[in-house]
């Protein structure tokens, strides 16, 4: 009779603690993305700001980025360019509801990189059934650079194809 319950906490412990290994940078980015999503009144927060891009995303990433920044999607208010991209690069949109139903998985590390899956509801404020329960899922590449973790690069998954929004960023920064 002890068992089952003794049991049932070893599985909640274990869920927690496979949260806790999720890498700093992945948690902050999926915050700033759930923050912006909560309701249009929000401020919208760029995850490609300096301060962001410099704390929680790799050399290689900011530097790739730095040179697809040169190829601004759309100029803002203030005259400034924007990003390169001109929607929300976590979820592969520029429309979409609260965040549903978020979980994050770090993977064992493989080569120095540690995959981190997150999935998530993004349409739940929609009456169609198939996009209000559809499930949109991201990777994110981390590594350790100078003794931190930093994401490297971000894949979204969408029809069983994976991208890269490094390869993005290059395609963008040649003008395609």
């Amino acid at each position: 009779m002890r068992t089952l319950p003794l049991a049932l906490a070893f599985s909640l412990l274990s869920t927690i603690t496979m949260a806790a290994d999720v890498p700093a940078p992945v948690k902050e980015v999926m915050k700033t993305t759930e923050d912006n999503w909560t309701s249009a009144d929000s401020d919208f927060k760029f995850i490609f700001d300096p301060d962001p891009l410099a704390r929680l995303f790799s050399k290689n990433f900011q530097s790739v980025y730095a040179e697809a920044a040169k190829h601004p999607a759309y100029e803002t208010e203030d005259g400034q360019p924007g990003d390169p991209f001109g929607y929300d690069v976590i979820t592969a949109s520029q429309d979409g509801c609260p965040l549903k139903d978020i979980t994050m998985d770090a993977a064992a590390p493989v080569s120095g990189k540690t995959d981190v899956k997150v999935t998530f509801k993004q349409w739940t404020c929609l009456d169609d059934a198939s996009l209000k329960d559809s499930v949109s899922e991201v990777h994110f590449d981390v590594i350790d650079e100078g003794g931190k973790p930093v994401i490297d690069d971000i894949h979204r998954v969408a029809d069983g194809e994976t991208d890269s929004v490094i390869e993005e960023m290059q395609s963008i920064a040649k003008g395609e």
